[in-house]
């Protein structure tokens, strides 16, 4: 999965410099921090991957568990621009309630395409409340844009039909206070 550029004068996705995705909110994001923190190792093993076309998938990034209701997603998280702009590209396969959380710097309306993704994908549009704007389906290998529908700083891939199931659609929140910064303030 490859961030794209947003619709024509919404901005660049991911701004060129940008330094990895750091959520408000101070001593509660410690968790996330040192999560992440293994991500720029990540990174700088799957960055020559990237200049060669992506022909493997790039290594396991750090997990959060999201709670959907009575669902539990354990995300990778991809949190800098080239584990942002890898993302599962390559992956033959995920397990079944395994995904891959985007999280950025400020809320825009990312876009997303499949070049080098194998798998079809669901993905959700999150705001700082872990609430779902809104869920498009992907195909395999395509270079459809699927763009959120307002600015968001979270996007969750899923395998293709997750959300259906479940019955979570827009306006259903996914749940995990050190995470979501909304969520962080209710504490």
């Amino acid at each position: 999965m490859k961030t794209i550029p947003e619709a024509p004068g919404a901005g660049p996705a991911n701004p060129p410099g940008t330094a990895p995705a750091h959520l408000p909110g101070g001593h509660r994001l410690l968790p996330l921090r040192r999560l992440l923190a293994g991500a720029g190792v990540a990174a700088l093993i799957a960055a020559p991957l990237a200049a060669l076309g992506q022909a493997a998938p790039q290594p396991k990034l750090p997990v959060v568990r999201l709670q959907a209701g009575m669902h539990i997603v354990l995300a990778e998280v991809a949190a800098t621009p080239q584990s942002r702009e890898i993302g599962l590209m390559m992956r033959e396969r995920l397990g079944p309630n395994e995904g891959m959380l985007f999280v950025f710097e400020e809320p825009r309306a990312y876009c997303f395409w499949m070049r080098n993704t194998l798998l079809p994908l669901s993905i959700a549009f999150l705001d700082d409340d872990g609430r779902i704007v809104n869920i498009a389906d992907m195909k395999p290998r395509s270079e459809d844009s699927h763009c959120a529908a307002a600015p968001v700083r979270f996007a969750l891939e899923m395998e293709k039909g997750w959300f259906a199931r479940r019955a979570l659609a827009p306006g259903a929140q996914l749940t995990n206070p050190d995470v979501f910064p909304g969520q962080a303030r209710r504490r």
